[in-house]
């Protein structure tokens, strides 16, 4: 059996195994699941194991977070393939061609430029031309682009960057993981009236937002 078929078969045990029992229920979100090649954004001796329940080392001394917690995010968005999406933390690519298959358009900002570079080829090769990447200080967002429909943040801060905040449109989303570091919890933010109002997801624990200006 060929490795693009074993691939394969591992992306529809994730939807079906790690997903759909816990609750991502959104057809479009688990399609994209479906789609994008999971093992193309781990290091080439991780790909056997890319649809694991787990997070995963990348470069830099970041990770690739586990299928679900990508997943409860994206869902989160309530994305309907209109929206101009801000990614903060691009990391491997792997969200950013999640979100690539159900918005119009992602832009994701990235500190590490060996990160962003990797990631940009990955999306490339695949071809997804509706992102494009920044290497920048991902907590003041990207005002020249700004307002954005939906922003969501895969780095942990002890609350969301006021000038992304500042960025998302009103009646926008923003997903992202805030508290600090040993108590972490994953938020949908929506912005009503100016004003948050925030929905809890889960508990989680996700590499720290490094801001130049902390």
């Amino acid at each position: 059996m060929s490795d693009s078929t074993l691939h394969a078969a591992a992306r529809r045990a994730m939807i079906d195994q790690q997903l759909r029992p816990r609750g991502i229920t959104d057809e479009r979100v688990l399609s994209a699941f479906e789609h994008v090649p999971r093992e193309r954004f781990v290091p080439a001796e991780l790909a056997a194991v890319a649809y694991s329940d787990n997070a995963l080392p990348i470069d830099c001394q970041q990770t690739i977070s586990q299928p679900i917690i990508v997943a409860m995010m994206t869902q989160a968005l309530q994305l309907t393939g209109r929206e101009k999406v801000l990614e903060i933390g691009t990391g491997s690519g792997y969200q950013a061609a999640i979100l690539a298959e159900l918005a119009a358009a992602v832009y994701s900002i990235e500190r590490h430029a060996e990160l962003s570079l990797q990631a940009g080829q990955r999306l490339q090769s695949l071809g997804y031309q509706n992102v494009q990447l920044r290497i920048s200080d991902g907590s003041l967002g990207w005002p020249d682009e700004a307002p954005f429909d939906r922003i969501i943040v895969t780095a942990g801060a002890n609350e969301c960057p006021p000038q992304l905040w500042d960025q998302l449109a009103e009646g926008g989303v923003l997903v992202g993981p805030f508290g600090p570091l040993w108590e972490q919890a994953l938020y949908e933010i929506h912005k009503i009236g100016g004003r948050p109002q925030s929905h809890f997801l889960t508990a989680c624990r996700f590499v720290p937002l490094v801001s130049s200006t902390s």
